[in-house]
């Protein structure tokens, strides 16, 4: 890995730790040219993971897609950096659980759903109003009397 300071492309790993999340290493580097440390992070993904849209087209599957999605949801919203990474990462294993090598873009939808109403009820109903295309009000107040109700539970 290449410094980033001085750009040499040799560093040693000083130390490595688990970080809080469980699913990803942290790694202290040190540049054997500059000694400049830094931090590193190694986190699990997901390959050869394609995405069957609802026209049929395939499309590799894109973290950053998902993770700018879920900001659009979670906009103004009081969810703090750790939190937002446990739900990406739910959602990542949730996929991973599938075990196929293609799954539908409505399945993604679905798995997002349902994380994202245990992190943040408002976000939820933006993203579910986004996915499922509501067409009218009555549609959209039929979501969240539902979701109302099952609060209440």
């Amino acid at each position: 890995m290449k410094c980033p300071v001085c750009l040499f492309q040799d560093t040693k790993v000083v130390d490595s730790r688990v970080a809080v999340n469980g699913f990803s290493i942290r790694r202290r580097r040190e540049c054997l040219k500059c000694g400049f440390r830094f931090s590193t992070y190694e986190e699990i993904e997901l390959l050869d993971l394609m995405i069957i849209k609802r026209d049929g087209r395939k499309e590799a599957y894109n973290k950053e897609k998902l993770v700018s999605g879920l900001k659009r949801s979670l906009e103004k919203r009081l969810v703090n950096e750790e939190t937002f990474k446990k739900l990406v990462n739910a959602i990542e294993r949730d996929l991973q659980a599938l075990k196929n090598s293609e799954v539908l873009s409505s399945q993604i939808g679905k798995i997002i759903m349902k994380e994202l109403k245990k992190v943040d009820k408002v976000a939820f109903i933006r993203f579910a109003s986004v996915y499922e295309s509501f067409e009218d009000l009555q549609v959209f107040q039929e979501k969240l009397n539902k979701l109302l109700k099952n609060k209440k539970k």
